[in-house]
């Protein structure tokens, strides 16, 4: 039997902090003497309120959490975040759409980065922060946080940390959760705030540089000008940016272990080789590609190249060059990278790493077992063999995502959009990467979508941000079962 009640009231406990959150808009709608402060507390009043009555609502509710309620919160927190936290907006009327409010503000919570907005810098800054915070608060996850929290209510958080990361068993670095999730928040803090100060020595003001620094450490993309990164000029910017971008796509328990100087069981990890080793070779392509084929210098070549590649890869999405005016076999290589993704255990999106890893993994095993059929090959990782179970999770997930995206071209399709459109929107969406190519490329916006295609390319979002499963299993008939 699936308990509701406590589905509810915690809930009803997410809200909370999300009202909570909001205030943190204030500071600079007073700061910059805007009138949006009275629109940020009627967001904070209405979704404190609607938490309040969620947690009344399930007050005496059993404490059992388990595997199917996990899988259901951290599915719903995820719309209802995105419902609630385009208030700001609304209210304001600075997005008067309420779908256009929504789609901004569940791209932000996912990290994808797909934007409506025509002129980004028009908006006060007390709503380009909580823009920002959107994205930051989504990267790590905010179920995450709420698991350091939970316990305290006496409920545990095991089954929320495995639908919230339902991939390949992720690597604990304590044996409580608890304790996982709050060293998880301690890592991502420090390096939002040294990319911070990092960005002011480079020039920025403090509010550019908290806002890049929360969408660069959620690899979200969501910029304070219209232009994105392309807008500072300033090459120093970019390399800091380029260098937490390549951070934040790497496992976080890997930049722990880092943190503690432990430098030999990060580049032993076969994931965070690959990834790195596939990073410097399209960066190398790409670079003497665009050296060869454009008058610009060695540097701004390798500069460009290193930040579309790092940015697409991790799935961030700044950009800093129109990669739709590079030689056609420059823009394909960006097409397929945007199927890559980041590490596991990172705020990237797409398929990731290690699957792509063990999917190479297996086939290679696969001809070996044909020419040895009666020899026990297993698939190893990381010097362990890999469980058939999990190499046949890989296999499905894979199918499902191919699968989502044809089926999903198609759908797009049929509201009038050109193969390259159609293609590039849902790769950029399910991806979770923001943008893509054809109408939706890097110096375009999704605001020309019609409404349905702003909620189709919304829920892309949303399976692709809790990786396929997550969603996929609530349509289950077996999942309501007794």
């Amino acid at each position: 039997m699936i308990n509701y009640k406590l589905i509810i009231k915690l809930i009803g406990f997410l809200l909370f902090i999300e009202g909570i959150c909001m205030l943190f808009a204030l500071p600079f709608s007073i700061y910059y003497k805007e009138n949006d402060a009275l629109h940020i507390l009627l967001s904070t009043l209405v979704t404190v309120s609607a938490g309040g009555l969620c947690w009344l609502l399930g007050r005496n509710a059993s404490k059992s959490l388990g595997k199917r309620e996990g899988f259901i919160i951290v599915s719903v927190a995820w719309v209802i975040f995105s419902l609630f936290g385009a208030l700001p907006f609304v209210f304001s009327k600075t997005i008067p759409s309420y779908t256009d409010a929504f789609f901004e503000t569940i791209s932000g919570f996912t990290t994808t980065g797909a934007s409506i907005l025509n002129d980004i810098e028009a908006l006060p800054h007390d709503l380009l922060f909580w823009r920002s915070m959107t994205q930051w608060l989504g990267g790590m996850g905010i179920i995450v946080l709420s698991i350091a929290i939970l316990p305290i209510l006496g409920i545990g958080g095991m089954q929320l940390f495995i639908a919230e990361v339902p991939g390949p068993v992720p690597d604990k670095l304590h044996p409580r959760i608890k304790e996982t999730a709050k060293r998880l928040w301690a890592i991502y803090i420090i390096f939002t705030g040294v990319e911070t100060i990092l960005l002011i020595l480079g020039g920025m003001n403090f509010f550019d540089a908290i806002c890049h620094s929360f969408t660069t450490m959620a690899t979200g993309g969501y910029s304070t000008k219209q232009a994105s990164i392309a807008y500072f000029s300033s090459p120093f910017i970019q390399y800091v940016i380029t260098l937490f971008m390549f951070i934040a796509g790497t496992n976080f328990t890997l930049s722990y272990f880092a943190l503690h100087l432990k430098l030999d069981r990060v580049w032993k990890n076969e994931e965070f080789r690959f990834y790195t080793g596939l990073i410097l070779f399209f960066i190398l392509i790409v670079t003497f590609g665009l050296f060869l084929t454009r008058n610009s210098g060695f540097e701004r070549s390798f500069r460009d190249a290193a930040f579309q590649v790092v940015s697409i890869v991790t799935t961030t999405g700044y950009i800093t060059a129109d990669y739709m005016k590079w030689a056609p076999f420059l823009g394909v290589i960006i097409l397929v990278l945007m199927f890559t993704g980041g590490s596991a255990g990172s705020t990237g999106g797409a398929i990731k790493m290690v699957r792509i890893l063990i999917l190479f993994k297996n086939g290679f095993m696969e001809l070996k077992r044909l020419i040895h059929p009666n020899a026990v090959i297993p698939v190893r990782f990381n010097h362990r063999t890999v469980p058939p179970q999990i190499v046949n999770n890989i296999l499905a997930f894979i199918a499902f995502y191919m699968l989502i995206t044809v089926v999903s071209v198609m759908i797009i399709s049929t509201m009038g959009y050109d193969l390259n459109s159609s293609f590039g929107s849902v790769a950029a969406t399910l991806g979770n990467i923001g943008p893509g190519i054809g109408a939706v490329g890097p110096v375009e916006n999704y605001a020309h979508f019609p409404v349905f295609g702003k909620w189709f390319l919304s829920f892309l979002m949303l399976i692709g941000r809790l990786e396929l499963f997550t969603i996929l299993v609530l349509f289950s008939s077996s999942f309501w079962k007794k």
